[in-house]
């Protein structure tokens, strides 16, 4: 791994943008399939995003089903991986594969020049025939503009600049968003002593449990993933309703049927690490949804108000991908990639991007699946090594300059 440096007029057969999980299997994929990739990074190091992330973060996903290609986690890390554990294989991934990682490059755009990419950054502009962009699902923290946020009288944050509860024992918390960050802040508050935790929702979540008898809800997940979602929900709902208490008189509705279809729109279910547990004995209160702000008060859906001392905004991320290709016509309303993993559009060939969707298979299982697709494609796509190449300015190797 190399700070950031580059050549002027520098090629590459493939740049890889971001050094997390997904970046690097894709490196990794690649690199098996005798092509060398070079992976920029706008961090420090590689796993940046991973780094930022709260103390007590766990993956959902059981190890055996989190490897990225070419390297499995050790055993040693556990059934659930931590934060750190993460970062740890992702170190060791770099290494074990040699990776070309350039870290503190921060890219600003890329546009299509001389049948090429041409990637911009202050650092200077690399081109490549093939660009995989892999920046992160949890790029840009959201937080929505309520009416007065500038002018609440309490501390806002963002879930994304929280590390632990330690700083908020004896206060009183609200966390807004209930999703997988929002309720195991929530927990990880009232474990740390919080003198009051609220957890504010628009739409009840559907809330699973992580294992049952042992197996994990990810394998259910791989499972149902090839059946129509419509199937799915109601072979989830007797389950579900067999193993989740009714919350409702503790006010959180149950969601009812279609954990499913509402994975295929994004929303994911909480996979329960001790949410159901302190809302049935009340150390964490569910509330209507936010609607504003009035000085030291938080305006709730349903004309109800509170004023509790802090508010975590566990309020989701954006993918930051518009600066990059938002003039290339790939994203959607949403700001998603129209095409993901080996696709490519037909206007922007050689352009991929993986790491922005998140399954309830599990995203690290989907990035190593992804990536060894993107890695066929791309040697499928690159001409063999000839002599007539050997001077062609983008045949150049990986990390040398034309």
């Amino acid at each position: 791994m190399t700070s950031a440096h580059i050549h002027r007029d520098e090629h590459h057969d493939v740049l890889v943008i971001g050094a997390g999980p997904a970046g690097l299997a894709t490196a990794g994929a690649l690199g098996r399939a005798g092509i060398e990739a070079l992976v920029v990074d706008r961090g420090a190091h590689v796993g940046t995003s991973w780094r930022g992330h709260y103390d007590r973060l766990h993956l959902h996903t059981v190890r055996w089903l989190s490897n990225l290609p070419g390297l499995q986690i050790p055993a040693h890390e556990g059934r659930w991986v931590s934060r750190d554990g993460v970062i740890r294989y992702l170190e060791r991934y770099a290494d074990h594969h040699r990776l070309n990682v350039r870290t503190g490059v921060e890219v600003t755009a890329i546009e299509r020049t001389g049948g090429a990419w041409r990637v911009a950054s202050p650092q200077g502009d690399l081109m490549a025939r093939h660009v995989v962009v892999a920046t992160g699902y949890n790029h840009t923290p959201h937080v929505p503009d309520w009416t007065g946020r500038d002018a609440f009288a309490g501390e806002l944050i963002h879930a994304g600049a929280y590390r632990n509860g330690r700083p908020y024992a004896g206060r009183d918390v609200l966390v807004v968003g209930a999703g997988n960050t929002g309720a195991e802040v929530a927990v990880d508050l009232v474990e740390h002593g919080a003198q009051r935790v609220r957890l504010a929702f628009r739409t009840p979540p559907h809330i699973l449990r992580r294992e049952l008898g042992g197996v994990p809800a990810q394998v259910t997940g791989i499972l149902m993933r090839r059946l129509p979602a419509r199937v799915a929900d109601e072979l989830a709902e007797p389950v579900r309703r067999r193993t989740v208490p009714d919350l409702t008189e503790r006010g959180l509705p149950d969601p009812g049927k279609g954990v499913y279809t509402r994975a295929k729109r994004g929303e994911i279910p909480i996979l329960d690490v001790g949410l159901l547990e302190a809302v049935r004995d009340g150390t964490v209160e569910p509330v209507p949804a936010v609607t504003g702000f009035d000085g030291s008060r938080v305006l709730l859906a349903g004309g109800g108000s509170i004023e509790p001392e802090i508010v975590i905004a566990a309020t989701g991320y954006k993918r930051g991908l518009d600066p990059l290709v938002g003039r290339l016509d790939l994203l959607d309303a949403r700001g998603l990639p129209r095409v993901h993993g080996e696709q490519t559009a037909s206007h922007a060939p050689g352009l991929r991007f993986l790491g922005f969707t998140n399954p309830v298979s599990g995203m690290f299982r989907e990035i190593a699946i992804d990536a060894r697709r993107i890695a066929r494609a791309i040697k499928r796509e690159l001409p063999p090594p000839s002599p007539a190449r050997a001077g062609h300015p983008l045949s150049a190797p990986a990390g040398s300059a034309s």
